[in-house]
């Protein structure tokens, strides 16, 4: 039987950072190529004691169906948060020009590819730092939208560039950004280049997306506003969630929007799950509500702030100057960039060799033909130890490629 594929699916390829797991049964093999938080960032006790709670207690509404939109307590309590620690949301009854709604999704990816469907038709443009998080990309490929890239600088994305993209482009319905800490590069956006970026979206009237799951992990440095905060007109979608905070596995985000395109998000979601997980979103409820988040959220800093200073210092240890790489001041990634010449998918084979897993840049393109000279490398999940072991492997790649 040949089996005929949609447009929208037929020319997906498979996420190189998930087939890469596959790879990773070997338990010798140190892996600087996933996302995942530290094991030891798990809040366990208190999640057990919670948990073991709500199903003495509230066990049918734990295993009931639930309303789409989300658990009400949870999303109050996202809304409450968010307004009083990053000036998120707005309200017309406050003398806004309209009114934010806070929305429960499946993880921050199911926040941006509602948002594609509900604002993109098939062939219209989503303008995107480059490099960006992959699964971004497929969300965006899924519905039919046309990723396009804008070169992504030290200090954020070129914002002349995306003025031209923008004006060159007439079917461009929304700028997708990750303006603390991007994944892949591990950089965030200046204030000042954020104000930039939101005029110029006010200017041409298009959609910003911010995704921001990394905010909150800031060890180093000041905070920087975000972009929803700067939000007058109803521009931006803001996406975060709990799983650099609290578990990846609960597959708890949100999205705080204005109210007519969250209620059009809410019918698009009812077509895909029903509704998230309402066990794991009462346990966010109770744990955001009861327990001490901020207090967790600097143990989960300090963690990485120790892990970041360790694998760069051990960088600097091991690899030949001309290997450059980002020094983020929060996140969970570090972003490399190998000299002119240098083949990198045949440094990424050569490391995996000797036992190490890395991301190669392409990856992260737009245009996933595009050549890159770049990997990426996670500091949170490895161990101390794998750290510097992995590291000190890249450096002998290094030296068998004459870097």
């Amino acid at each position: 039987m040949n089996y005929t594929f949609s447009n929208k699916i037929a020319s997906l390829k498979p996420s190189a950072i998930r087939e890469m797991f596959k790879s990773l049964t070997d338990p010798n093999i140190i892996s600087f190529a996933a996302g995942n938080p530290a094991p030891e960032s798990f809040p366990v006790d208190d999640l057990a004691r919670l948990s073991a709670d709500i199903f003495a207690t509230s066990a049918t509404s734990a295993l009931q169906y639930s309303v789409t939109d989300g658990y009400a307590p949870l999303r109050q309590a996202v809304a409450k948060r968010l307004k009083q620690k990053f000036n998120i949301g707005k309200s017309a009854a406050e003398g806004d020009k309209y009114d934010d709604t806070t929305v429960i999704v499946s993880g921050g990816n199911q926040g941006i590819e509602l948002a594609c469907k509900v604002l993109c038709n098939e062939g219209d443009v989503v303008i995107c730092e480059n490099p960006t998080f992959i699964g971004g990309l497929n969300a965006f490929r899924s519905c039919g939208a046309k990723t396009v890239g804008v070169p992504l600088l030290d200090d954020g994305i070129d914002t002349d560039a995306l003025e031209q993209t923008i004006k060159s482009t007439p079917n461009a319905r929304m700028i997708y950004l990750i303006p603390t800490f991007q994944n892949p590069a591990g950089t965030s956006t200046s204030l000042e280049k954020r104000i930039k970026i939101y005029e110029i979206a006010k200017k041409y009237g298009i959609l910003i997306f911010e995704d921001n799951p990394y905010g909150e992990l800031r060890f180093a440095g000041e905070e920087i506003p975000t972009v929803k905060s700067l939000d007058t007109e109803g521009l931006v979608i803001y996406c975060s969630s709990f799983s650099k905070i609290l578990s990846a596995g609960m597959r708890v985000g949100y999205v705080t929007a204005p109210d007519e395109i969250v209620q059009k998000m809410v019918v698009a979601k009812q077509s895909e799950d029903v509704h998230t997980n309402i066990f794991f979103q009462m346990l966010c409820h109770r744990f955001i509500t009861e327990c001490d988040l901020d207090a967790h959220i600097e143990k989960i800093r300090a963690i990485y702030r120790r892990k970041c200073s360790l694998m760069i210092s051990t960088l600097e240890e091991c690899m030949p100057k001309s290997f450059k790489f980002t020094r983020p001041e929060g996140g969970l990634f570090v972003w490399c960039t190998l000299p002119e010449g240098v083949d990198m998918n045949a440094f990424v084979k050569k490391a995996l060799e000797k036992k190490v897993a890395v991301v190669p840049g392409t990856t992260f393109n737009c245009d996933p033909d595009a050549p890159s000279r770049s990997v990426r490398l996670n500091y949170s999940t490895p161990t101390d130890d794998q750290i510097v072991e992995g590291c000190r492997r890249l450096g002998e790649t290094a030296r068998e490629f004459n870097i």
